[in-house]
This record gives C-alpha cells, structure tokens and sequence, in this order.
C-alpha cells in the first residue's frame, strides 16, 4: 500500500518540485484554447462515439511546460470523457522531451465509480504514463516517441499492473499551405507472454495507428482566421478505420 500511495502522489510531487521553477522574474506563458471533434480518437482506440469538446490550458516556461487537458461530449454523458493532468521537460537543445502525465477516465467501463480522489488500485480511474520522445532533427526529421503506463486503472482480469507500452514514429511536412503530419504507432508483446497479452492498446503485438493529419489555417477575414484539421487513422489490430475533423479556437 505504501508502494502505491508513492506512485500516486509522483505527479503531485512533480509539479511542487517545478513551481519555483516557475516563480522566479522571468515571466513564463500562458496559453488556452478549445478543439471541437467529430469524435475522440486517441493513438488508433476510439474513445467518443460522437463529438466532444476538448478544452486545455498551459503554462510554459524556458524547459518546463505544466497543463491540464480535457475532453467531454456534447450529449452530457461520460462518452469520451477526460480530464488530465501533465509536466514536460526538453532537454538538449529541445532534441528531447520527457513527460509525466496523470490521465483521468470518469468512465464506469474503466474505473469502479468516477472520483477524482479516488488512488485505490482496485477502483482508480487514474493511469500514470512516462514518456521520453526524441523530436528530430533536420537532418532526421523523424520523431520517435516512447510511452508507458506504470500505475493505475491499465490492469489485467487479475488485477496486476500491465505496463503497457506504446511506440510512435512522426514526420511533419508542408504541402503548399497545408501541414502534413505522418503518425506510425504500435504496441511491443507483453512483458508476460503466458497471458498473450499486450494490455490498453490491444490484445497482440502490432500496429494501433496509422495515418495522418492535415491542418490549415482558413481566413474568415483580415485579422481573424480559423485552424481546421482532418485525420485518417488506422487501426490494424482492431480492424477499424476513422476520419476526423476538427475546429480549433
């Protein structure tokens, strides 16, 4: 119990850790918007069978970045519903990122009931993940991102923790004055072989998504334009296929 009580307080600690970071003269930045989707799909798994919201606010500051992000459907219920919590640091000249993120699912297909507060193994709606991702360069404009979860509700029928592990490559490009971004993401076996399987992004090893995104700006007049989005995305293992359209503000 001890052990667990550790790990759930890691992201609390984290961000006290930075807050000085953050107090000193030099003045950081703020920023907040919205995304409206036709539906939430994340890394090839979909989360809302129909539009949400996705609104998200961030404080940066040299290296450090600390926000909270969140996603909620228009009919009101728990369909896609999140709220999250993350800290990011790059390093060596912004070739490296290493992330810690506290996602939330109020979502009774996942957690026992849907308290915030909730830190126990057997009922938390929380998942902790640490990320590092290597961001390219020009020479090697290929972005290679490594996740896994090691707390929380990503749990087998047992109850015993999955460490669930999910790799990206990206490569971003423009065509004309469109932004091109290229995404490959797939899951390695399971740590535990005997039980086949490969824990929150699928039941084998293999690719969860495939795709890419296309993103411009549309002017609506002189001083104001509006960020418009469009995805196709893949899912191998689960045979699926989505198309995505989204509107930021």
């Amino acid at each position: 119990m001890m052990k667990i009580k550790k790990l759930t307080t890691l992201l609390i600690g984290v961000i006290i850790i930075t807050c000085p970071l953050f107090a000193q003269n030099e003045k950081g930045d703020i920023s907040l918007g919205a995304d409206l989707m036709s539906r939430y799909i994340w890394r090839g798994t979909q989360f809302s069978t129909g539009p949400v919201i996705q609104p998200g606010i961030e404080y940066s500051k040299g290296s450090f970045t600390i926000g909270a992000w969140g996603s909620y459907s228009f009919d009101g219920n728990n369909d896609g519903a999140e709220a999250d919590i993350y800290v990011s640091y790059r390093f060596a000249d912004d070739l490296f990122t290493v992330s810690l993120t506290d996602y939330f699912f109020p979502n009774d297909q996942i957690a026992a009931n849907n308290s915030y507060f909730d830190f126990k193994k057997e009922s938390t709606g929380h998942i902790l993940e640490g990320s590092i991702a290597f961001n390219g360069t020009k020479s090697f404009p290929i972005s290679i991102m490594a996740a896994m979860n090691f707390w929380g509700a990503d749990q087998d029928a047992n109850g015993d923790q999955q460490y669930s592990l999910y790799i990206e490559l990206g490569h971003s490009f423009t065509y004309k004055d469109v932004n091109i971004d290229l995404f490959a993401g797939f899951t390695p076996i399971d740590a535990d072989e005997d039980k086949g399987e490969s824990g929150f992004y699928g039941d084998t090893a293999g690719f969860v998504n495939l795709g890419f995104t296309a993103s411009k700006e549309v002017a609506i007049t002189e001083k104001f334009s509006l960020p418009l989005s469009a995805s196709v995305i893949a899912n191998p293992m689960s045979e699926n296929l989505f198309l995505v359209f989204g509107v930021s503000f």
